[in-house]
Order: structure tokens, then sequence, then C-alpha cells
């Protein structure tokens, strides 16, 4: 078996690294571990965490093959994006992937969701101070469905997004959501290249 890019030698689990599969991440060029870490959890979304075993988690998850993390300010309003951050100091940057989120944020319906220019612009400096990072991954708009407009989406959310990724803070695009028509709405009228969905 072969080694993934991620792999550092010194940091890694060598043996667990070369049992763990990884497959390309679609046209991303990403290759990635089959099992990945969603790290919602890291924010006490289901339950009450203690935050130093989460960080282990994170540093063992790693070490072990897993390569590929995703997260949103969302999850624990922030508190999922700042434990993992805590923990990703401890860990080469080459040694993983990671995915962050804009546009869906507090807890009350209120607060939940902004999808416009500025607070995405906002969002990723925060999301990369909390996270102890230079650049995300990818970078999505989180849950497009809940936008008031699909416009605001094509308008505002992902042009943000990609003079955020053209300013060197993410490396790739994505989209999240559920319903299928919606994506393949965003799909088709963007004039943002999408580089993945969740």
């Amino acid at each position: 078996m072969e080694l993934p890019p991620t792999y550092v030698d010194g940091f890694h689990d060598k043996e667990a690294v070369l049992r763990m599969p990884y497959r390309l991440l679609g046209k991303t060029g990403l290759k990635v571990s089959i099992v990945s870490l969603g790290a919602s959890s890291l924010g006490s979304v289901f339950h009450a965490t203690n935050e130093e075993e989460c960080i282990e988690l994170v540093k063992e998850a790693v070490r072990s093959g897993i390569n590929y993390i995703d997260v949103a300010p969302f999850y624990g309003q922030t508190k999922a994006e700042t434990v993992l951050g805590k923990a990703l100091k401890d860990i080469p940057r080459q040694a993983y992937y990671i995915t962050t989120k804009v546009c869906r944020y507090g807890a009350t319906p209120e607060d939940m969701f902004d999808f416009s220019y500025e607070h995405t612009m906002r969002s990723i400096d925060e999301s990369l101070a909390r996270l102890n990072v230079d650049y995300i991954d990818i970078l999505q708009v989180h849950d497009m469905e809940f936008a008031p407009s699909v416009d605001i989406v094509l308008n505002e959310s992902l042009p943000a997004v990609a003079e955020i990724k053209a300013a060197g803070k993410c490396k790739l695009i994505g989209i999240t959501g559920y319903p299928m028509d919606n994506f393949r709405t965003v799909i088709e009228r963007s004039k943002v290249p999408i580089d993945a969905i969740l």
C-alpha cells in the first residue's frame, strides 16, 4: 500500500496509516481517508464533552490516518472550531484536510443564518483564527436551502467565497444542504465553479 500525501514521518502511526484506505475526492485532487472526522461533537452538540478528551481524540484520529476533518462555526456556536483549533496546534498542517462552513451561525432562528457577502467575508477570518490555520481546504456554504432566496447564495455568498479562495484563505469551494433540486439550481446558475458537495 502507498502512503497518502498527508503522511508525516515522525507524527503518524505508519502501520495504522498503511491500513487506512484512501480515495480521491471527486476532481478535487484530495486523497482522503474513507473514514473522516465530523467535528460537530467537539462542540457538545449531542451531549456534554470533556475538552481534553476531545483534543486527544483529534490527535489520535489524525495520527491513525484519518486526514479529512469537517467542522462549522454553527456546531456548538463556535465551540467545535475552538476545541478543534486547540488540537490542531500540535498536528502538522500537512497531515490533514479541513473543511469548514459559512452562512450558518447562531442557535436561535433570528441569528442562525446570514448569507450576506459581508458576513461571509468576516466569518472566514474568525474561523481561521479559531482553528489556528492559515487556510481551509474546502470552504462550504452551509445549508443553502435556508437562504431567503437562492439569489443571495449566487450573488453574495458564493462570490464572497470565490474572493476568499483568490486571497488564498481556502483552496476549494463547496456547498451543503439536503434538497437535490437546490443543488441542481445552484450548480447550473452559479458563475462560481463548485468543487465539492456535502
